[in-house]
């Protein structure tokens, strides 16, 4: 792209962040208004990746010089106070996460395939085969896992009555934060390890869930996953498409140099597995102080279980759309 087609397309933004950090800077001594923290957030990541264009595609010094002088500016208020940096986990909640997600939608779709469709393959084929299980998971597992769900028992989702839900809670963060990071860490090994991971996960959920439906654990098996469901198994699928957004870099890195188009990608990577990152920590709550309690019925689960997939998708489509642009 010539440079001229370059600044007509982009100068509009520029020009905004520039108005933007006039208002900022006179207002050191105030409280910045919120609907402007809002939209810096947008404008300062996308001037940022103008620059590195810019950078890539030798423009003239006088444009590069221009541009990284605003973007020390921005980044100068960035982290100019604590209140910035509060307003930085807020904005990045309310939109830059759902923003990226749906930037990378593509992407999240694939990942969601990869782990949506084994599992229901998987799981129907041992839901129809008792003995199918153990092809896919050892023999003690599937032991530890009926044992876990057995209708007679006072806490669903453990197999030791000593553990409390603190220490539940914690081994739930772990365990989900495990899982999330080696799916997107699998995506440096050019995105083979991101795949296997979701096919795996996918494989072994899938089976586990048929296996303990053919046993007739529905009602404690299915009133206990549906709760955390929503974070936990789409922050899996999120975690994946970080994965393959680094993979993508290096196969198809365009008209940048592969390592200059995974640093770019990895911006991305990082806000989504970040935000998957904190969808774990909350499934975690869930599953130890919700989905374990056997006095709350399963019908209030499920009800509450339709609540937070709902909540979840209203979140990533409509989320930050006003001030994402």
């Amino acid at each position: 792209m010539k440079q001229q087609l370059f600044e007509q397309q982009n100068r509009q933004t520029w020009q905004q962040l520039q108005d933007l950090l006039q208002t900022l800077e006179s207002t050191k001594k105030q409280k910045p208004d919120q609907k402007n923290l809002l939209a810096f957030s947008s404008l300062y990541r996308s001037t940022c990746y103008d620059l590195a264009l810019a950078k890539t595609r030798q423009y003239s010094p006088q444009l590069i010089e221009r541009l990284h002088a605003l973007v020390m500016r921005a980044h100068q208020q960035l982290y100019r106070s604590k209140q910035i940096i509060l307003w930085r986990i807020l904005s990045f909640i309310i939109i830059g996460f759902p923003a990226m997600v749906r930037h990378r939608s593509r992407l999240i779709w694939i990942s969601t395939a990869l782990f949506y469709l084994p599992a229901i393959l998987v799981g129907w084929l041992c839901y129809s085969n008792s003995e199918m299980i153990f092809s896919i998971v050892p023999e003690s597992q599937v032991v530890e896992f009926e044992t876990m769900y057995r209708p007679d028992n006072k806490v669903l989702g453990r197999n030791r009555e000593s553990a409390t839900d603190i220490m539940m809670f914690g081994h739930y963060i772990q365990n989900n934060i495990g899982i999330g990071f080696r799916t997107f860490a699998g995506g440096l090994l050019l995105g083979v390890g991101s795949v296997l991971s979701l096919l795996f996960n996918g494989v072994v959920i899938g089976g586990v869930s048929g296996h303990l439906t053919q046993l007739g654990y529905i009602e404690t098996f299915w009133s206990f996953v549906a709760g955390h469901s929503a974070f936990e198994l789409t922050a899996i699928c999120i975690s994946g498409a970080a994965g393959l957004v680094l993979a993508l870099a290096l196969f198809a890195p365009g008209r940048l140099r592969r390592l200059d188009a995974l640093q770019l990608a990895a911006q991305d990577a990082l806000v989504l597995v970040m935000g998957a990152a904190l969808m774990l920590v909350i499934a975690a709550f869930i599953e130890a102080f919700w989905s374990s309690s056997t006095v709350i019925s399963p019908t209030v689960k499920y009800a509450v279980a339709v609540v937070m997939w709902s909540a979840v998708i209203t979140y990533f489509l409509f989320a930050g759309r006003r001030h994402a642009g």
